[in-house]
């Protein structure tokens, strides 16, 4: 606990995003996650707490994008967990540094603007085991942000984004991240909301690809208030060696299909008031040593005006290399401040999928709470709580704890 406490210090230098009370209901997001390149630019943006000494570096930067069409941001992040009971080590620790940025190249400012989008990164521990690996070393059986592991130089994004009838519609092709329009609800980033993985996309009842998989998605708003994704990409991508990936997709023929419709109460309010059926197929891939299979996850979300922020989400899987075949989970978030910190609650069950584990496992009881001190847009930290019931893989123990903190820093 004492390098956990030593690491909240260390970490006040680092950063995660959230939005204020003041302008939460007025911020038009394009369909797609808070992750995805577009809308990750357009939430770095400076508040409460500046960085005076770069602002030339700032002014530098909208400079260009106004004059060429490219923007680009650069973040660090880091996170550090400690359990009170495990199978092997009970610390973990990763960080990494992204690169990322678009380049409107067609009707520049315009509702239907086309650009190029990438996304490069390195991602490297600090501890022998990795966040994402420390459920299993600890005998949970599910992640901690999974994407803080040790995969080293990587791309996650290498695509055409197309926006066409007034920016009703939009079209992206190439090396895509699936997170990025799969169940996305407004705390699944791994930056900025839950820790947990079954609070995550898909609630771990998901079959995920791996970043950079080659494919294609396509989003729609239907009416003012319905819309639909659908997208295929290959099943078995891999990251670190991302041109691989398109002799995978022709000549592999494992892909990962999703269909998903949704209704929101307006364009502005798509992260804030949201109900949408998810439904997936992968044809399996022996990249991850995964099965065919397939499922559906649900998602329902409601802002009040107060401030508060519930959800309640899950899941049906059958087969497919997910971690539950069955998920239900539900909590809350609450901002604290103008200046977005951010209070979340959340309490899952699980049932473990016994084609990727074996029967007869307990189902678990997992609940989290965090809370992201949002110094500005650019400069957070979060400490974050766990409690885990019935870790199905470690039958000695009844119950483990778990604290850690998460922070990032965005330029």
């Amino acid at each position: 606990m004492k390098k956990i406490v030593f690491l909240c210090i260390a970490l006040s230098c680092t950063s995660l995003f959230s939005q204020s009370k003041e302008n939460q209901e007025e911020t038009d997001y394009k369909l797609g996650s808070k992750d995805q390149v577009d809308n990750q630019l357009a939430q770095d943006k400076t508040s409460f707490f500046e960085f005076d000494f770069m602002k030339s570096y700032f002014d530098s930067k909208n400079k260009l994008k106004g004059k060429s069409g490219f923007d680009f941001g650069v973040d660090y992040s880091s996170v550090y967990f400690g359990a009170t009971e495990s199978l092997g080590d009970k610390n973990t620790g990763a960080g990494m540094v992204r690169l990322y940025g678009s380049w409107e190249l067609v009707n520049r400012g315009s509702k239907n603007s086309g650009a190029f989008v990438y996304k490069v990164e390195h991602r490297h521990k600090y501890t022998d085991i990795t966040p994402k690996n420390f459920g299993f070393e600890i005998g949970y059986v599910g992640m901690q942000v999974p994407a803080f592991n040790e995969d080293g130089f990587r791309m996650t994004n290498f695509y055409w984004r197309q926006r066409l009838l007034d920016g009703k519609l939009s079209f992206v092709a190439g090396l895509l991240d699936a997170t990025d329009y799969v169940d996305v609800y407004a705390y699944a980033s791994p930056w900025t909301g839950f820790m947990n993985f079954q609070f995550s996309t898909g609630s771990q009842s998901v079959y995920i690809p791996n970043d950079a998989a080659l494919g294609a998605a396509v989003a729609m708003y239907i009416t003012d208030n319905i819309y639909g994704i659908a997208s295929i990409s290959d099943a078995g991508s891999d990251p670190t060696k991302p041109w691989d990936n398109f002799n995978s997709f022709f000549a592999n023929g494992n892909y990962f299909k999703s269909l998903e419709f949704g209704y929101t109460t307006g364009k502005d309010r798509f992260f804030l008031d949201n109900i949408h059926l998810t439904f997936w197929h992968s044809d399996g891939t022996p990249v991850t040593a995964s099965l065919p299979g397939w499922g559906i996850a649900f998602s329902a979300t409601h802002y009040f005006k107060n401030g508060i922020h519930p959800f309640l989400r899950g899941g049906y899987a059958k087969d497919g290399g997910t971690l539950l075949q069955k998920s239900l989970v539900g909590g809350f978030a609450y901002q604290t401040t103008k200046q977005g910190s951010l209070l979340g609650v959340s309490l899952g069950w699980g049932e473990v999928n016994e084609t990727s584990f074996g029967p007869d496992l307990d189902n678990q009881i997992t609940a989290e709470v965090f809370y992201k001190i949002n110094f500005s847009n650019r400069f957070a930290i979060s400490p974050d709580v766990q409690y885990l019931i019935n870790p199905a893989l470690n039958p000695t123990t009844s119950s483990i704890f778990i604290a850690g903190v998460r922070g990032r820093i965005a330029l």
